[in-house]
């Protein structure tokens, strides 16, 4: 599941920096009676922007289902996983670099989304700006950095799963050192 959770979250960053190095530095006004009417290049910053989201989420999504289900049919309390302060940390981190990213890949797509389509102003000193510059290229980079941070703490995960099964097994295994296997016999 890491490997899904790489690729979606990589594609996601991907996109997310083409769209920032696809959108234009403005629009152009033309006069029209009574206004201005924004004309924009053509360009695919808004659809490579919703992309970036959405494997974003994929990403996400993935991750987390794949930290809390099942492993080899038995489930793991929530307890467990959160007793692990690592776990935790990663954990919480993942979350909000995800809420940020998101936020910062949604607000300049929406914002430019709407320039295209409303692009008739009555100010004739309408100037046609986008959406602010760099946030879609931030929003690229939190998206990748959410990414590792879920795949650290999905590696936690496992690592306190794996704990919680071998507890579960008790101390039947001999691989454990006791005084008897010393050989004292040592010369210096």
């Amino acid at each position: 599941m890491s490997v899904v959770v790489s690729f979606f979250g990589t594609v996601s960053f991907i996109l997310g920096v083409l769209a920032e190095n696809k959108k234009p530095a403005s629009g152009i006004p033309v006069p029209s009676k009574g206004g201005v009417t924004c004309k924009f290049p053509g360009d695919p910053t808004v659809a490579l922007g919703y992309l970036s989201l959405g494997f974003l989420v994929v990403s996400i999504v993935a991750g987390y289902l794949s930290m809390f289900y099942p492993y080899k049919g038995k489930s793991v309390p929530l307890g467990v996983l959160f007793k692990n302060t690592g776990f935790v940390v990663f954990f919480n981190i993942a979350l909000f670099t995800t809420g940020l990213a998101a936020t910062m890949l949604l607000w300049p797509t929406i914002t430019e989304h709407t320039h295209l389509t409303h692009n008739v102003h009555h100010d004739l000193s309408y100037t046609c700006p986008t959406a602010k510059t760099g946030l879609l290229g931030g929003g690229a980079f939190l998206s990748l950095d959410s990414c590792l941070f879920g795949l650290v703490a999905l590696m936690l995960a496992d690592n306190a799963r794996e704990d919680f099964f071998n507890e579960d097994k008790g101390d039947k295994s001999d691989d454990k050192v006791s005084s008897n296997a010393y050989d004292a016999a040592i010369t210096i």
